[in-house]
């Protein structure tokens, strides 16, 4: 039996795209509850009427977004202190993670209210469910792991440098990105080269895409269809392998150095293994002087 208690804030958790999606409980809470608070009431109220719940002045639909969300907690506080529950949903998904929602959690929390999740849809588990994430062979790692980096910076510079620190990353990196970004994204990404990434492209809609490739062929997948360019996106960037250890790199270094130039020698070595060309040009140096 379900126990919905007074002066509670209901995160709920609502389709990415697909309707049927909405979870048992959720229509429950959003019939009961005093209150509901969205990102957008644009969007909102369709979506609401599509389940059957109407606002009214029962039931007040109150519009919380990045912009107004300090200030629009306050008003939630208000009613809470009145004993009434009140349901907090975002656009799409999962609120608070990648969409507004925190600042109105941790205002509630810190006020002494209760903060009840309602779990959901969510594009971030929904793409690593389908991605086959898995542990790289050779990892001291007993999971595969991962990390959610959402939005990287629209400043190509910042969004370089990102993707620059995942190079050596074991875990699994989630993306988000926008269809107006993702061109740009897809040529950053192309730093990756054969690293496997997992692209997610209008998740649980009717042109759902999803597909693994190499990193480097991202932005050519792109072009092959105009309509790959729109709607949103998920991506997973799959853990890099971990990288060999000098010995073995020094090993690959010895049966090359007997045939080709040092300099050649490391090079190669250093392609194959991944050890640091630094090291390895040291101990190339040792060797020809032994």
């Amino acid at each position: 039996m379900q126990h919905y208690p007074e002066a509670a804030l209901y995160v709920v958790a609502t389709p990415i795209g697909n309707l049927a999606d909405i979870s048992l409980r959720a229509l429950q809470v959003l019939q009961i509850v005093n209150a509901i608070a969205c990102e957008d009431k644009r969007h909102s109220q369709p979506l609401l009427r599509q389940y059957g719940v109407e606002t009214s002045a029962d039931k007040a639909l109150l519009a919380i977004h990045q912009h107004n969300e300090a200030e629009a907690a306050a008003g939630v506080i208000e009613r809470l202190q009145r004993g009434e529950r009140v349901a907090y949903v975002s656009d799409a998904g999962t609120p608070a993670v990648s969409d507004p929602g925190a600042r109105l959690v941790a205002a509630v929390r810190a006020a002494g209210f209760r903060v009840v999740p309602l779990p959901g849809a969510s594009s971030v588990t929904t793409l690593l469910s389908a991605a086959g994430v898995t542990r790289a062979e050779g990892s001291a790692d007993s999971h595969s792991g991962f990390v959610f980096a959402g939005f990287l910076s629209s400043k190509a510079g910042e969004r370089d440098h990102a993707i620059e620190q995942l190079r050596t990353d074991p875990r699994a990196t989630v993306l988000l990105e926008a269809p107006h970004r993702i061109e740009a994204l897809a040529k950053a990404l192309a730093a990756l080269q054969e690293r496997p990434l997992t692209v997610g492209r209008e998740l649980t809609k009717q042109f759902e895409e999803i597909a693994t490739m190499p990193a480097e062929d991202f932005a050519a997948w792109l072009a092959t269809s105009p309509q790959r360019t729109r709607g949103e996106f998920a991506l997973v960037v799959h853990g890099a392998a971990p990288l060999a250890s000098l010995d073995d790199g020094l090993r690959v270094l010895r049966l090359l150095l007997a045939e080709l130039p040092l300099k050649t020698a490391v090079r190669i070595a250093a392609e194959i293994t991944g050890a640091a060309r630094n090291e390895l040009y040291e101990a190339a140096l040792k060797l020809k002087q032994e």
